[in-house]
């Protein structure tokens, strides 16, 4: 079983996650890609002490990139949609 930390690695700081965040009380994350839902929602329940409602993962392909004449790719991503239950909104305070 992977530890919490290796599967949360950290908040996707977008202008669309803050919306999702205001309007819908969604939370934003960049998980490990080989993480599942449950895993996800498992160590987010553990580590911050919050009850999980839902989860929808989305896997982020890399973008391709070039230095000089030289061109490569970014490394694909993980990022999770955590739908928190009624009541749970100190979620940010503890990011």
């Amino acid at each position: 079983m992977k530890s919490e930390h290796k599967i949360l690695r950290g908040p996707c700081l977008t202008e669309k996650a803050a919306i999702q965040q205001e309007v819908d009380g969604k939370i934003v994350l960049k998980v490990d890609p080989t993480a599942n839902k449950i895993e996800i929602k498992n160590a987010i329940e553990r580590m911050f002490d919050v009850k999980v409602k839902h989860v929808h993962t989305a896997n982020v392909h890399g973008k391709q990139k070039r230095v000089g004449r030289f061109t490569g790719f970014t490394n694909d991503w993980k990022k999770a949609y955590v739908t928190l239950s009624e009541g749970e909104i100190n979620f940010t305070d503890q990011l």
